[in-house]
């Protein structure tokens, strides 16, 4: 875990301030008179609305600290669906993020597998109706990789494991990105990481 929960939102202090482009990091930048931020560096020239970046900063802010939709909206007086909007548009991001560093675990491997939602009458475990299959690989003390997989065949289940260890519903596959990216990232600061994914840089 990150040490110092003021450290971890350090990272966004200027940008909240107007002194920095979001974009590129320059801090060669002027306020426009419509209240917009711009970048004169001459690395990106982008712009943009100062109101706006601190309402998606405090929004990112509460998807750190896993604050749910609704309460993050009456908290900053936003509309829903634009905190949702933003919401959904982090774990789209995570979710490619996770699958491009998934790589190849090593050493001693863990596999699993679990079975999420579904009724609860009727037949359960595997062969219970409606639910998601989450197949696991776990790096012993060390990283996690998860895939939602249609069926448990042991030819689906070797690739997966073939192509991710080395030798010796639409929206719940990235809700379980975002906790397999989580987890791998639990010694990092988080928020800033989230920065960079949600607006392409982050300072240092």
């Amino acid at each position: 875990m990150v040490t110092g929960q003021k450290n971890v939102f350090n990272c966004a202090a200027n940008f909240l301030r107007g002194r920095k482009c979001i974009f590129c990091g320059s801090f060669k930048i002027c306020k426009t008179r419509r209240g917009y931020v711009k970048c004169r560096g001459g690395k990106c020239g982008k712009q943009k609305s100062l109101k706006r970046l601190r309402k998606e900063i405090g929004i990112i802010t509460g998807f750190y600290q896993q604050q749910p939709a609704y309460r993050v909206a009456s908290d900053l007086g936003l509309d829903y669906q634009v905190v949702s909007r933003v919401y959904q548009r982090m774990r789209e991001a995570i979710y490619h993020v996770a699958e491009l560093e998934a790589g190849k675990l090593k050493g001693e491997i863990e596999i699993d597998e679990a079975y999420f939602g579904g009724r609860r009458k009727g037949k359960r475990g595997r062969g219970a109706a409606g639910k998601s299959i989450v197949f696991g690989l776990l790096e012993r003390d060390g990283r996690v990789y998860t895939k939602v997989v249609e069926r448990v065949t042991a030819d689906e289940l070797m690739a997966h494991i073939r192509k991710h260890t080395r030798k010796g519903s639409v929206y719940f596959p990235m809700y379980l990105k975002e906790v397999e990216y989580r987890f791998n990232h639990r010694q990092d600061n988080l928020f800033k990481l989230f920065m960079h994914i949600y607006f392409g840089y982050v300072s240092h």
